[in-house]
């Protein structure tokens, strides 16, 4: 299956303003796809990238005064398969964990596990250990809080969240990651795209979306709680603790976004009736 993915932001900027961005496709995606996902801007400026902490590809840029945009566009190659079910794998002990993986255990920005832990505890310590606990998790905050834009906020911690009961796909995550650290199952938060295909009409407006995965059995397994089932092609962008180490983009100084446009479908099966619609023209390099 080929997947057009891509993006395109727009701001009005009153100064000139430094720019990082996580844009790109993933390192363990980059492989997949017929081009480099090159970061596009308008009007032209340098970019340049790094790797942060957690291996993700960044973009450093400078921003001139006025209306700018960046964003990517690419065509990537996916087997056109579900997400991959987690068997009955064991759960290790702490003493047992990668060291690279205790830093998933532990609170962070969103994840206000020590406000959540005796919770966690009372809802699921009871629950067999592993794959079954982590649904367990899943299933119920798939079902605790109601989806919706309208009620989107960026200060919103996974406690908030779920005293609140709503929230967007990044309260879901950061609610599940925080759960699953407070039991001892190392959690990370994911940010990427992910398509509408195989799912019923109609298809909402598309947008990024966050998802979790967690180490169990010697590896990572993606969970969504946002949407509690397999779905057919996940992009992943990238990876970290919660959403403040995966900022799409982050800006050095004040601005307006003035427009914002997503898209991931299947390139070689698009309806042109149901095709994702404002994919920008080419912008400069």
């Amino acid at each position: 299956m080929r997947i057009s993915i891509g993006c395109n932001m727009t701001f009005d900027l009153p100064q000139v303003t430094p720019i990082v961005t996580l844009l790109n496709v993933h390192f363990s995606r980059a492989s997949h796809l017929e081009q480099p996902d090159v970061l596009l801007t308008d009007p032209a400026v340098r970019v340049t990238g790094y790797r942060d902490l957690f291996g993700n590809w960044c973009s450093r840029l400078v921003a001139p005064p006025g209306r700018f945009s960046v964003g990517a566009n690419a065509v990537i190659h996916d087997e056109g398969l579900t997400d991959p079910a987690l068997p009955d794998v064991e759960q290790h002990r702490v003493e047992d964990l990668p060291a690279e993986t205790l830093v998933y255990l532990q609170g962070s920005r969103y994840c206000d596990t020590d406000l959540l832990s005796d919770e966690a505890w009372r809802r699921f310590g009871s629950s067999p250990l592993g794959r079954e606990r982590v649904q367990a998790i899943c299933d119920f905050v798939h079902g605790h809080i109601a989806f919706g834009y309208e009620t989107a906020r960026p200060t919103r911690t996974a406690s908030e969240a779920f005293f609140e009961r709503q929230g967007v796909c990044r309260d879901f995550a950061h609610l599940a990651i925080s759960f699953c650290r407070c039991l001892n199952i190392p959690a990370r938060y994911c940010t990427g795209y992910l398509s509408d295909i195989g799912t019923p009409l109609p298809h909402g407006i598309p947008d990024f979306a966050a998802w979790i995965e967690v180490y169990l059995g010697g590896r990572w397994w993606t969970y969504d709680p946002r949407n509690n089932a397999p779905r057919i092609g996940r992009i992943l962008i990238a990876q970290g603790r919660d959403a403040a180490d995966v900022p799409l983009t982050q800006i050095f100084g004040p601005g307006e976004l003035v427009d914002f446009r997503v898209w991931t479908y299947d390139i070689d099966n698009v309806d042109p009736e149901t095709a994702p619609v404002g994919q920008p023209p080419a912008m400069s390099v």
